[in-house]
This record gives structure tokens, sequence and C-alpha cells, in this order.
């Protein structure tokens, strides 16, 4: 029974983090957070205090990374050098040095090489700014999910609300609109739609919506028994 590769791609709150995770529990499929891997190797480089400038440094690093994502039934839980740093990634300075070490050459290809090994086997959920042009072009499905800064904006406060933190929405606006700049504009992997990718608009779109949307197009693509 074939195993299928699915990736999605799309900007910063466009939902497809909990969208894939969704749809791979509908799916039993595994789901691999590509950004989260990013932000692990991010997270290294403040540990170790690397000045991203300095090829060697980077390099001695990644040599020894190591990056894990173990399931869990409350969530995927990120382990670095086996430590688990599921939470700490997420904090905001981390958010900010992970697009700024997501242009080195060095990490992308060292990021791509552990993706690609992770999916080897099929079954897999992978979402990302590049999974479907650069780590998995030959992916079975790959989806493109999109949606306006303001609505994206809006999705990210109310998370930090229920989080308990108190953030400035103008902030995340603009903080949405450089990181959306910076991964389009970038030399190495840039933030790109496949040209065979379905693009999904998810403005307006409630997270179950988005889920039902994609299955549904699966299933019209497969036969119900080929993705279960």
């Amino acid at each position: 029974m074939k195993k299928y590769i699915i990736a999605i791609d799309g900007p910063a709150a466009s939902g497809k983090s909990t969208t894939a995770k969704l749809l791979a529990k509908k799916l039993e499929y595994v789901y691999i957070d590509t950004g989260a891997m990013y932000r692990a190797c991010a997270l290294r480089s403040l540990w170790d205090e690397i000045d991203l400038q300095n090829t060697g440094q980077l390099e001695k690093m990644l040599s020894d990374i190591s990056i894990e994502i173990k399931y869990s039934a409350a969530g995927n839980q990120i382990i670095l050098d086996g430590k688990k740093v599921t939470h700490r990634i997420r904090k905001a300075d981390i958010t900010k040095l992970s697009s700024e070490i997501a242009v080195i050459g060095a990490v992308r290809k060292k990021m791509v090489e552990l993706q690609r090994k992770m999916g080897e086997k099929g079954g897999i959920i992978m979402d990302g700014r590049d999974i479907g042009t650069i780590v998995f072009p030959k992916a079975d499905f790959k989806f493109f999910m999109v949606a306006s800064v303001k609505t994206r904006a809006l999705r990210r406060w109310k998370e930090a609300k229920e989080k308990g933190e108190e953030l400035n929405l103008e902030n995340i606006e603009k903080e949405l609109i450089w990181r959306d700049n910076n991964d389009s504009s970038r030399k190495i992997a840039p933030l790109k739609k496949a040209e065979d990718a379905i693009e999904i608009d998810t403005s307006d779109l409630t997270i179950n919506q988005q889920v039902k949307t994609i299955y549904q197009i699966i299933l019209e693509r497969t036969c119900r028994s080929d993705i279960s």
C-alpha cells in the first residue's frame, strides 16, 4: 500500500502547520515540522554563541547537531541534542533568528538532508517554505496555503493571548510583512509556490475547513484505500 509524501508550503501563520498536524492525524501519517527544525538550529547557534557570518563556526555546529521530532499525544516534541526544546523554540527571539539562519546555504543543506531522510519511506506530511520546490520536488501532493496579512497577524495575536502573552497586533503585522519579504526574496530556497501546487486561501476558512478541503482533494485524486 503506497504511502504518500504530502508537501504543504506557505507564509507564516497561513495555517499550514496546524492543518498539517490535523491532516496527519486523520490520515495516520507522520507530521514533520520543518520550521521547528530551523528554529532548533537557531537555538543551537544561540547556545554556542555562533557568529552567523563565521562559516567555520557554523559548519562545526552543523557537523554534530542532532534534531529529532518525536510523536506524543500532546503534540510533537522537538529534541535538540538530547534536550526537549519544544516550547523554547517558539519564543520571539528564536522566531526572528530562525528566519536569519534559514537563508544560510550550509544550514539549509543540512536541514534538507535531515528532512529527506525523515521522509524517504513516505507516509509523511511536511510543511515549510520550500518543501514542494526544494526538499521534495516530486512530492505526491503539493499545497500552497495563503491568507491576508491582517488575518495572519490576528491569528498570531490570539495564539499569544491564549498562552498568556501580551503582544501588539500592529507589531505582529509588521513582523509578518518583514518575514514575507525576507522569505520570498532570499537567494537560497525562497518561499515560492511550486508550479504544480494547489493554492488554498485560508483567510475565511476555519482550521477544520482547511483540513477538510485538502483531505477532499486527496480523496478525489486517489482511492480511499491507498491513503489509509
